[in-house]
């Protein structure tokens, strides 16, 4: 007798607005490591075309691989004015006819907000093509949605027959939704590991030449915000802090640019000759040298955007404890005050002081072995599980080892 022959596998399509330097390198490690069939559908070229963010007031492209390695393409966006962050920003009028020609057995999303993801999901429901969800939203210090609002996410989230959350908040931002415990499945936000890998030389060497070009010595304690010079993100809050404290043998070096720049320059200049340095945009390979730079990374957003803060993932596979807000969407996953780095009170800026002071002050090298525990489980191999054990959910009678 024959043995009976294995139903296929799930062919996942996959629809992101643009390649990003955080999930690309999933996307290559999904198809190095599992049997997974899958094609990421992108509706915009940002990231490997140069283009300006009008945050960093820049134009730039990363600089790393983002699309080799799996299969993808871009579906022409007509968008007058191209952007992720403005609804009408993806228009992708040939998406549903390019996702009914690779005819996908499920459907990951990341994200909702362009005529394009809505156009997706309503072909997918159409055709009975089960979806999954990937966002990273949070409720922290929003209080309570408007009602409009949390009626038209809870009717949207409806649509998914599964939902990966990336941690704790927002977790709990799905299930406030109304997203059932039975369809959540985590799949942790993650970083390239590979790339923020502490046993690597090069970053070290030219960490050790950052320092010395900036005149800090190595016994210096150097805290390190890297990133976009926005209010939210309250760069200048930290710059006041640090002030404040006057630190002996200390350095805060900015790494980034914004509209806040100007400003911390000017308030910069009051301070001690060489302890306040600035450094520009840093792209993706340089960054492993910049968190190497410092001794304490600071993230202080209180802004309700700040989701995740996939930096702090970066800067703690590196070893680098971090100061975080109570905002910042990671904080509870990641960030444990006192043992993995120190939190404060996003809107309390005596609370920023006199975290800033205890880390300053702090015994670092204890840090290292429970930074290291907490972020060996923020690695692609554990985004992944949860991936695939949400797509065996909705597709039960499809092969997946």
């Amino acid at each position: 007798m024959l043995a009976a022959s294995l139903p296929p596998p799930p062919r996942l399509a996959i629809v992101l607005s643009h390649p990003t330097q955080y999930y690309s390198p999933w996307f290559r490690w999904l198809r190095a490591h599992t049997a997974l069939e899958f094609r990421v559908f992108y509706l915009w070229d940002f990231g490997v075309k140069a283009t300006r963010d009008p945050q960093f007031q820049a134009t730039f492209h990363w600089d790393v691989d983002l699309l080799s390695g799996y299969d993808s393409e871009f579906v022409p966006n007509t968008a007058a004015n191209p952007g992720y962050h403005r609804f009408l920003g993806l228009r992708n009028p040939g998406l549903t006819r390019r996702l009914a020609s690779w005819r996908p057995n499920a459907m990951l999303l990341f994200g909702y907000k362009s005529p394009s993801h809505l156009a997706a999901i309503a072909w997918a429901r159409l055709h009975r093509v089960p979806l999954i969800f990937r966002g990273d939203s949070h409720l922290l210090g929003r209080g309570e949605l408007p009602l409009l609002q949390w009626t038209l996410l809870r009717m949207l989230y409806a649509q998914f027959a599964a939902v990966t959350f990336v941690g704790e908040a927002n977790r709990d931002y799905f299930t406030r939704l109304g997203v059932p415990a039975h369809r959540l499945y985590f799949a942790p936000h993650s970083v390239n590991a590979d790339l923020f890998d502490p046993a690597q030389p090069e970053p070290r060497t030219a960490a050790a030449a950052l320092r010395r070009q900036l005149g800090i010595t190595t016994s210096a304690r150097v805290v390190l915000y890297a990133g976009k010079f926005v209010a939210a993100k309250q760069p200048r809050e930290l710059l006041e802090a640090f002030l404040q404290i006057r630190p002996r043998n200390a350095a805060l070096v900015f790494v980034g640019d914004g509209k806040e720049k100007p400003a911390l320059l000017a308030l910069a200049r009051t301070a001690p000759p060489g302890t306040v340095h600035f450094l520009p945009f840093a792209n993706q390979s340089e960054m492993p040298s910049r968190y190497l730079l410092a001794d304490i990374f600071a993230l202080p957003s209180r802004g309700l955007y700040e989701t995740w803060g996939l930096a702090i993932n970066e800067a703690m596979h590196l070893g680098v404890p971090c100061l975080v807000s109570d905002r910042v969407g990671c904080q509870r996953d990641l960030v444990t005050d006192g043992e993995t780095g120190w939190v404060f009170r996003a809107t309390d800026t005596s609370d920023l002081f006199q975290k800033l002071a205890a880390a300053l002050a702090a015994d670092l090298p204890s840090f290292a072995p429970r930074i290291a525990a907490r972020i060996a489980q923020y690695t692609y191999a554990h985004s992944g599980a949860g991936l695939l054990q949400a797509l065996r959910a909705v597709t039960p009678s499809l092969s997946l080892p």
